[in-house]
């Protein structure tokens, strides 16, 4: 039997992540390529959309390394210190963004699935927002796609369910709206993404 190829675990926090920043681009880039994502994605924006994690004092990224290569990360940040498009939803619903610890997205090369990084990236993003101390939800979104979609593989499985063994609950009322251009698709098109919300308990 092959061997698993061994990784290393990395937090860092806030300016520390600007050396990461390119790798980060890149594995972004790589990953979302693939359903439901499906985007064709941009170096430059990439590192625009990553320069909220560095710029905030209170992010964290936590990257994976397997030798010299960075094969997955997670990244989080204060809500308030996000773009207006993912503050927006939770300012019209009435809730506080001063309350929420908003984790971004998780990217993992396909070879190191199913080995319970996920539940770390979610274990050090949480642990992170307690060590804080003063927000009482976690959140993140998630692309909405047709049951039916052409490029949706037969083999996909939604992570809804490891979600919701994480506390979380779709929220339909929050939703925000991002453009990018699917593959092979000649234009930007509107794509609506749902947050999941639960409460940070001590």
């Amino acid at each position: 039997m092959r061997d698993e190829p061994s990784i290393e675990i990395l937090p860092i926090r806030g300016p520390d992540i600007a050396p990461y920043l390119d790798d980060l681009a890149a594995l972004r880039i790589r990953v979302f390529r693939d359903f439901p994502y499906l985007y064709d994605g941009d170096r430059d924006y990439e590192r625009q959309y990553l320069q909220t994690c560095i710029d905030s004092p209170h992010s964290l990224a936590v990257l994976v390394r397997s030798g010299s290569d960075i094969v997955g990360a997670s990244t989080c940040v204060p809500l308030s210190d996000e773009d207006a498009a993912f503050r927006q939803p939770f300012e019209y619903a009435g809730i506080d963004t001063g309350d929420v610890f908003y984790l971004a997205e998780s990217v993992l090369l396909p070879e190191f699935r199913g080995r319970g990084i996920g539940r770390r990236f979610f274990d050090q993003r949480e642990a992170h927002a307690r060590s804080l101390g003063n927000f009482r939800y976690t959140a993140f979104c998630a692309v909405e796609r047709p049951a039916y979609h052409p490029r949706r593989p037969t083999n996909y499985r939604p992570l809804d369910p490891f979600w919701q063994s994480r506390g979380y609950r779709e929220q339909p009322h929050l939703q925000a709206h991002f453009p990018w251009r699917d593959l092979d698709d000649a234009e930007e098109t509107e794509k609506t993404l749902t947050f999941w919300l639960r409460e940070l308990n001590p």
